[in-house]
């Protein structure tokens, strides 16, 4: 079956970076904003850590950000929920600088806007552990813009995180598509790959690979920008 829907991890696909690199510094511009409200920085991005666990195990029943702030106001109370606009304010402040630490690909933006020229479907397949806002940003420095996907997954939206195969299959269903249909692009081998499990086509993009399991990426299509789009060459043909 041809494939009529890519979609695209963001963090180390869209957006070149060192994983561990942005969350040291995403944590650090978070802890020094929200030290304002008091919150002790070791026990926030503890909180923080704990809090994106639940959301990845996230069973369905409720959204990712329900789950993320049950969590958290269970380490810091009920009064914590008077905090979320700081938070909110974080994102629209603080949160700019982690730029410094991302690079940029001109091809990424490329094969997004030459995938949509051609009639696919394109859709943002980010683990959704981030509130809206701060998605957007990250599209931004990665020189697209929201619009350019018809469906991009935060937190507020979605009810299951990666590598979950209800994650996938919901993407799929959201865009009214069969996974079969459907074209999973990242760099995190235990992330993205599974994918496959429901039936998607993968390719694994090795310019930031991460691959924590060691496992043999010779049994996925895989290799630059440049690969990916004679890939898409041969799968959007069939």
């Amino acid at each position: 079956m041809a494939v009529t829907t890519v979609l695209f991890d963001l963090d180390g696909t869209l957006l070149p970076l060192d994983q561990d690199t942005f969350i040291k510094t995403y944590f650090k511009l978070l802890a020094g904003k929200l030290s304002e409200r008091g919150y002790e920085p070791d026990k926030l991005i503890e909180a923080v850590w704990g809090g994106t666990l639940r959301m990845m195990k996230n069973d369905g029943v409720r959204t990712n950000e329900e789950v993320f702030w049950e969590f958290f106001m269970g380490v810091f109370g009920e009064k914590s929920r008077e905090d979320i606009p700081y938070f909110e304010e974080f994102y629209k402040t603080d949160f700019h600088k982690a730029k410094q630490v991302c690079g940029f690909d001109a091809m990424a933006a490329q094969t997004v806007r030459k995938l949509k020229a051609n009639g696919v479907k394109v859709a943002l397949a980010t683990n959704p552990m981030f509130p809206q806002i701060a998605t957007k940003l990250r599209i931004e420095w990665a020189g697209l813009v929201p619009d350019d996907f018809e469906l991009y997954t935060t937190y507020e939206n979605s009810c299951y995180g990666k590598p979950s195969a209800d994650y996938y299959l919901s993407i799929a269903k959201t865009l009214n598509v069969s996974p079969e249909e459907c074209l999973m692009v990242g760099n995190d081998v235990d992330d993205d790959m599974p994918a496959k499990n429901v039936g998607m086509k993968v390719f694994l993009l090795t310019d930031n690979l991460v691959n924590k399991s060691n496992t043999d990426i010779n049994q996925f299509a895989h290799g630059g920008f440049k690969e990916l789009n004679d890939y898409l060459d041969i799968v959007m043909r069939k």
